[in-house]
């Protein structure tokens, strides 16, 4: 199985396009459109996916030493559109120092 923080930057990243979906695409749909079933099917995807960062997030900090504000952090900025693709950066940075402190 990947690792717990690998694992956590690919659905983070998953999640943070379907949230942008969700609010740029399914929702003018909806309101402009009439089209509420876009907003059915890309509200359902992205909780779905959420649920799963969610559970990948508890996975980090069970199985890695990050401390609880920075998993904080992590879900403030999941909840907040296109912020998600720049702690991407910077838990891959978190990742590479966990690896090299477990090597030493």
């Amino acid at each position: 199985m990947k690792h717990p923080v690998s694992f956590l930057r690919s659905v983070g990243l998953l999640e943070a396009t379907s949230y942008l979906i969700l609010l740029f695409v399914a929702m003018p749909l909806k309101y402009a459109w009439g089209m509420p079933v876009a907003v059915k099917i890309a509200g359902s995807v992205h909780g779905g996916l959420f649920v799963l960062f969610c559970i990948a997030l508890w996975r980090v900090l069970m199985h890695t030493g990050w401390p609880f504000s920075r998993a904080v952090l992590v879900f403030i900025a999941s909840l907040l559109p296109f912020v998600p693709f720049f702690i991407d950066r910077r838990m891959r940075a978190w990742a590479a120092a966990d690896s090299t402190q477990t090597q030493a």
